[in-house]
This record gives C-alpha cells, structure tokens and sequence, in this order.
C-alpha cells in the first residue's frame, strides 16, 4: 500500500550544510526501499512529503523524528494514495528562498511560507505547484 506524509520541522544548527547532508543521503537509501519525495528548505523550516510503502515511510518518519537536526516536527498529512505525485525524484529539492514570492502568496496570508499557520493540504497543493512550474530540482 502506497502512502504519502508531509510534515514540517525547525531546523536545528547549520541548515545549509545539514540539507546537502540530508539530500545527499535520501539520494542514496531512498531508492533501495522505494521512498520518493521533496524536500524544501527556507529560513529554519524543512517541509518535506515523503511516498512509498506504509511500513518504509512510518519508519523514515520515526527516524526524522529522532533526529537532532530536526525540532518541531509537526506531522501535516498522512494519506494512502493510488499513486505518486513525485515519482521522478528519489529527494527533489526546493530552496524556498529562491522562488517567487507570488507562489507562496497564492497560498498563504503573507509572502513567506509558514506550514505551520497553514492546512497539510494546503502546503501539498503549494509542493504540487512548484512541481508544476519546474521549481523542483535535483532530478535522480
């Protein structure tokens, strides 16, 4: 059974170094137990949707969850799905800070992305728009 989960967290220490770290290693496990997804980084928030098996995306979850780079995990939405909406990307990636401020304005009551202030389906319907538009990058 295929599921999707987005979540946001804080980030905690250097975000810069820690989300190439972080890319560099979804690049790596993700394939070998079928996780897809996206990763976006702004400021000090990680918004990140996840898809794949039940049982591997609870898992990675757990992990994130337990991770000291991670604080304030905040669980958005959990579904089961008939399919993948980021298929092509074993950890896409979107620097926030990089993107038009309309988009996010599209979503949101000011200009800058606040997942937490924000509906899970909401920032979902933000990640499929940038996918849309070619924001998302890193392709594997």
């Amino acid at each position: 059974m295929l599921v999707r989960l987005l979540y946001v967290s804080r980030a905690v220490g250097t975000i810069a170094a820690d989300t190439d770290t972080i890319l560099a290693a979804s690049r790596k496990n993700n394939p070998p137990i079928g996780i897809t997804g996206i990763l976006c980084h702004g400021g000090d928030l990680y918004l990140q949707a996840i898809e794949g098996g039940r049982n591997e995306v609870n898992k990675l979850f757990c992990k994130i969850m337990r991770d000291p780079r991670h604080g304030d995990v905040v669980l958005l939405d959990y579904e089961e799905i008939v399919e993948r909406h980021f298929s092509g990307w074993t950890m896409g990636q979107v620097n926030l800070a990089k993107i038009n401020a309309s988009i996010v304005l599209k979503y949101s009551e000011l200009p800058v992305l606040d997942p937490y202030s924000v509906s899970g389906k909401v920032s979902m319907a933000l990640l499929e728009e940038l996918m849309a538009s070619a924001a998302i990058i890193g392709r594997a």
